[in-house]
């Protein structure tokens, strides 16, 4: 008889599923779209974030999974993760290539570069990835708007491409390597015009010249 009471109970909790457990049922796809749409314009990233990957986990096939795969990317973008947000651009630029929001996408991505660019004194390579991604843009998409916003965000790059030329060239001038400071400068002239720095290496190339030359004579 004991047995009989101890299966019963144990048929209520294998047969009612697991409901007995459950606070509240799951979402629905709409309603953790919308709830993680009030936390991102909230400014609340990170549940933002988990409630998207909540959404794409529950339902992947469903029309909002690709809002979800964006507004993640956004989400990572305003938390200055620039990396996981990246990631999460390519990652929507590879799955949907033909999506509206492509060009967004690739202007996001220029952008996290861009946030990343230092002083002229410190490795130029977010500038130059930045630049990159901005020129595939314009290359993609010449009369997109996210084309022309990049147009002043290229310029921004070359200058701070070029500045840290000429601060190299600087060094190598100021370390008496003549010969590797005038093709510093060279560089600058051939390959950043007009970005604020062209006089001066135009100056800094006469006076190389002028140093290698009393080396020669020597």
């Amino acid at each position: 008889m004991k047995r009989i009471v101890i299966f019963s109970i144990l048929s209520i909790f294998l047969f009612s599923g697991c409901a007995w457990f459950q606070t509240k049922e799951e979402k629905t796809a709409p309603e953790l779209a919308a709830d993680g749409m009030d936390e991102f314009q909230n400014g609340k990233y990170k549940s933002a974030i988990e409630l998207f990957e909540q959404l794409k986990d529950w339902y992947p096939f469903s029309k909002y999974a690709i809002l979800a795969e964006l507004k993640i990317a956004d989400a990572y973008y305003h938390l200055r993760e620039y990396d996981d947000a990246v990631l999460a651009y390519e990652e929507f630029e590879g799955l949907h290539p033909s999506n509206e929001a492509i060009p967004y996408v690739v202007y996001q991505i220029g952008l996290c570069y861009f946030e990343q660019i230092d002083t002229i004194d410190r490795d130029q390579s977010t500038a130059r990835k930045a630049l990159a991604t901005f020129k595939r843009l314009l290359r993609q998409f010449p009369d997109n708007l996210y084309a022309v916003k990049a147009d002043s965000d290229i310029r921004t790059c070359i200058k701070s491409i070029a500045g840290h030329e000429f601060y190299v060239g600087l060094f190598y001038y100021k370390s008496k390597h003549y010969l590797a400071a005038s093709n510093r400068f060279k560089s600058v002239l051939r390959n950043y015009p007009d970005v604020g720095v062209h006089q001066q290496a135009l100056e800094y190339i006469a006076l190389t010249e002028q140093k290698l030359h009393k080396k020669k004579k020597k």
